[in-house]
């Protein structure tokens, strides 16, 4: 191998190192928080990405359309990212993740391009906003929501009463059912209030319809 050709690609290999760093940066934020992905993911997709831009730029002639190898990274971590994002007890899990993934990405693929700046950058501006957003203010975080199941005594208005104590408009699950010639509701409802066990002991203290109430973990 000719001295210059050799010189040329060890340039790139400073270009891969980069992108390993970055990527080990972003991973080892998520890591702290105990997510899904962390650093081997980050790394290895940071490096991936940043080798594929390489290829595209440097290994085929200069006819050839490196922006189409590109484009298929992006496609490509984005089936990754999908992999991640699990729809689970109302809620959605890994969609922070998946974006993160392909974010990394990008990285890697602005080391490839030798836009050094552009990728230390964006790898400062991906932790600081992650930073941000974990903070405890209500404005950055969507509401939880628990799922409760009562039993109750229906006499006149007292699923209005239930709905009205937890602060809902509809009941997810209801079963109707007569026993000894009461009807006995059994019901599931989502509510974004959490009530502590002592709460729920007052509310059937106070509530001589109310028979039970059970809290489902959200898993």
């Amino acid at each position: 191998m000719p001295w210059d050709e050799f010189v040329f690609e060890s340039r790139m290999l400073l270009d891969l190192l980069l992108s390993v760093a970055l990527g080990f940066v972003i991973g080892f934020e998520r890591k702290m928080r105990f997510k899904e992905a962390g650093i081997r993911t980050h790394t290895i997709v940071c490096v991936g990405s940043a080798l594929m831009m390489v290829i595209s730029k440097y290994a085929f002639n200069s006819d050839a359309d490196s922006a189409r190898v590109a484009a298929q990274i992006v496609a490509g971590v984005g089936f990754l990212g999908a992999g991640m994002i699990v729809y689970k007890k109302h809620e959605v899990h890994g969609l922070t993740t998946a974006a993160g993934i392909w974010a990394t990405a990008g990285v890697g693929m602005a080391c490839g391009g030798r836009l050094y700046v552009v990728a230390v950058g964006a790898t400062a501006i991906l932790i600081a906003a992650q930073c941000l957003f974990h903070l405890k203010f209500r404005i950055f975080h969507s509401k939880r929501y628990y799922s409760v199941k009562i039993e109750f005594i229906q006499t006149q208005d007292e699923n209005l009463k239930i709905k009205e104590i937890f602060g809902v408009d509809r009941f997810n699950e209801l079963v109707i059912k007569r026993e000894n010639g009461k009807l006995l509701y059994s019901a599931t409802l989502n509510t974004d209030k959490e009530f502590s066990s002592s709460r729920i002991n007052q509310i059937i203290a106070e509530n001589d319809y109310i028979l039970s109430i059970e809290r489902v973990e959200n898993n």
